[in-house]
C-alpha cells in the first residue's frame, strides 16, 4: 500500500518487500538486535526474510545492506542490516556488497523525526566508494518507516547506472 507522499512523489526505488509490520514479536526481535546486540535475532530475521523473498521477489544481482555512519557503527559495534543480510545472502545464494557505498553524513536517529524531517535529514547522506556494474540491486535494512533512506540510496544507485533497485526489509512501520 502506498502512502500519500509516495503517491504524490514517486520514490526512486522500484519495489519493496516486507513480510511483517513493525509490531509485537518482530518489533522486539529488531529492537533487541539493534540496541541490545542480540545477534541471534539477525539470523532468525534473515531466515524469515529469505523465506518470504524466495516466494515473492525476483533475484537481484547483489544485496547492498544500508550502511551506517562510522560513528554510529563505533557506538553500536555492528550494523544490523549487514548481520541480517549475511543470512539472506547465504540462503538465496547471492553476493553481498559491503564496500561500494558509504554513509558519509552522520545523521541523528531517524526514529524521533517526522517524515519531512527524515527526508531532509538523510538527503545526500550517502556516496559511492567504487563503481557498481550490475543492473539490479536489493537494498536491505531492518525496518522501513517513511522510505526516505531507501529513496536516497536508490537515487544514488540509479545515478550510477543501476536500472532496478528493490528494497528488502524485515518490517514496515
Amino acid at each position: 500500500m502506498l502512502c500519500g507522499h509516495c503517491l504524490s512523489s514517486t520514490p526512486a526505488f522500484d519495489e519493496t518487500y516486507a513480510p511483517f509490520t513493525y509490531q509485537g514479536e518482530i518489533r522486539h526481535l529488531i529492537t533487541t538486535l539493534k540496541f541490545g546486540a542480540h545477534y541471534k535475532n539477525a539470523r532468525l530475521l534473515g531466515l524469515l526474510l529469505a523465506d518470504h523473498l524466495k516466494l515473492t521477489a525476483q533475484k537481484p544481482d547483489l544485496i547492498l545492506p544500508v550502511p551506517l555512519h562510522k560513528a554510529r557503527y563505533r557506538e553500536r559495534g555492528f550494523n544490523q542490516a549487514i548481520e541480517i543480510a549475511k543470512t539472506v545472502a547465504k540462503e538465496l545464494q547471492l553476493p553481498l556488497d559491503l564496500h561500494s557505498c558509504l554513509r558519509h553524513k552522520d545523521t541523528p536517529h531517524q526514529s524521533a523525526l517526522t517524515a519531512k524531517q527524515r527526508r531532509k535529514n538523510i538527503k545526500h547522506a550517502f556516496s559511492m566508494t567504487q563503481t557498481i556494474s550490475v543492473q539490479h540491486i536489493a537494498l536491505l535494512d531492518d525496518v522501513m518507516t517513511t522510505g526516505s533512506t531507501a529513496h536516497e540510496l536508490a537515487k544514488l544507485l540509479k545515478a550510477e547506472g543501476v536500472s532496478r533497485v528493490d528494497v528488502w526489509v524485515c518490517a514496515r512501520a
